[in-house]
């Protein structure tokens, strides 16, 4: 499965890399554009593979009780900034490529930085769940967390956006990046909402047994709280 899609992914770009081609060399806008919506598919595509917080994402979710609604915000400010910081990476690389940069498609200072961020999270819901603190302000909490997570910027838009700088167009990485973009947040928004309807689902089972409702809510927050302390922990001691 992981193959295929690779597959799926490696085809995609290298016609996407013939179409930069071809607009650098004096191609119209209108050719470029037909074939955008394909990135859509290669966003979607990427974003099923390994990476990209869709276990940050789905650990914070289980843990809160934010909606649907909420839910998916989280997910599309997290798209946003993930591939949002890698076409600011390529656009800006002359100065931050010896800050940000380490080697090519990653970004050590931010991910450290996101991993980092999303520990506090963690520490902040075990607290809440360890002082049964309400959830008042758990919109702005998500928010922080799609930014965080989104931090690390996506490997997949700096190559593209590369490519197309190299070839003196960058307007049309920039294209292909927001179609990339809506393509991530569809992958994401799924994830989001599968959680979210299985969270709900567990808590309608429970629902003739308050007190019992309010402890599985405590150990969901506290037991992702726990995760994203040690994901944090993990990333920044090993890397």
């Amino acid at each position: 499965m992981l193959q295929w899609l690779i597959d799926i992914q490696r085809d995609i770009y290298l016609t996407f890399a013939d179409h930069i081609k071809a607009f650098a060399a004096g191609g119209s806008w209108a050719a470029l554009a037909a074939f955008l919506p394909m990135g859509i598919v290669f966003g979607a595509v990427h974003a099923m593979t390994p990476g990209h917080s869709k276990s940050v994402l789905a650990t914070y979710l289980a843990g809160s009780s934010s909606g649907i609604g909420r839910s998916l915000a989280v997910s599309l400010i997290l798209s946003f900034v993930h591939v949002g910081t890698a076409v600011l990476i390529a656009v800006l690389s002359l100065p931050l490529v010896s800050v940000a940069l380490g080697s090519v498609g990653r970004a050590p200072l931010l991910e450290n930085l996101s991993r980092g961020l999303l520990g506090l999270i963690g520490l902040w819901m075990l607290w809440r769940a360890a002082t049964r603190a309400g959830h008042r302000h758990e919109g702005g909490e998500g928010a922080a967390v799609g930014i965080m997570a989104g931090l690390i910027p996506c490997p997949l838009t700096l190559f593209v956006m590369t490519f197309a700088i190299s070839r003196g167009v960058p307007q049309a990485g920039i294209a292909f990046a927001v179609t990339m973009m809506i393509g991530v947040a569809v992958t994401l928004s799924f994830v989001a909402i599968t959680v979210v309807l299985f969270r709900q689902q567990v808590t309608r089972l429970l629902e003739t047994r308050p007190r019992l409702v309010a402890a599985f809510s405590r150990a969901i927050e506290a037991t992702a709280g726990i995760i994203l302390v040690a994901v944090a922990a993990r990333e920044i001691l090993v890397r």
